[in-house]
């Protein structure tokens, strides 16, 4: 099998979402994760709302079952939507999650750079869950 062919086995699986779908799946309850590393991140930019998981430790965060999980992690229904650079990790990753039950994980098509061209960068911040969290922040 060539990267080529497990892209697109990886993204048979997936409803992907488009830039322009990410304020409706937001708003639904949806959550952002940015895998991108560090230096990625800081070369091109941060994502505002979006959770930062980096991609070696995805799994273990977002299972429901792993005793190194998020708070966030509350189940197998959550919907995950996961961003890389341009989208093909995200994809990757996506596909994992979903093969560790997590039905409704997808990605973001083009990833961070499409948000970008799109004008959406800070539509994460708009996120309920990222509210509740500068909320409990807030009150602290």
């Amino acid at each position: 099998m060539t990267i080529d062919q497990m892209l697109e086995n990886a993204r048979a699986q997936l409803k992907r979402i488009y830039a322009f779908e990410l304020p409706e799946a937001l708003a639904r309850g949806a959550i952002l994760v940015d895998i991108r590393p560090q230096a990625q991140r800081v070369r091109e930019g941060a994502l505002p709302g979006a959770l930062v998981i980096e991609r070696n430790v995805l799994e273990w965060r977002l299972d429901p079952t792993s005793s190194a999980r998020l708070a966030l992690a509350t189940d197998h229904d959550v919907e995950w939507i996961v961003a890389c650079s341009e989208g093909y990790t995200s994809s990757l990753a996506a596909a994992a999650l979903q093969q560790l039950g997590l039905h409704r994980a997808t990605d973001l098509v083009g990833g961070f750079h499409a948000l970008k061209a799109a004008g959406l960068l800070h539509i994460g911040i708009r996120a309920p869950h990222f509210a509740r969290e500068v909320d409990a922040l807030a009150s602290l």
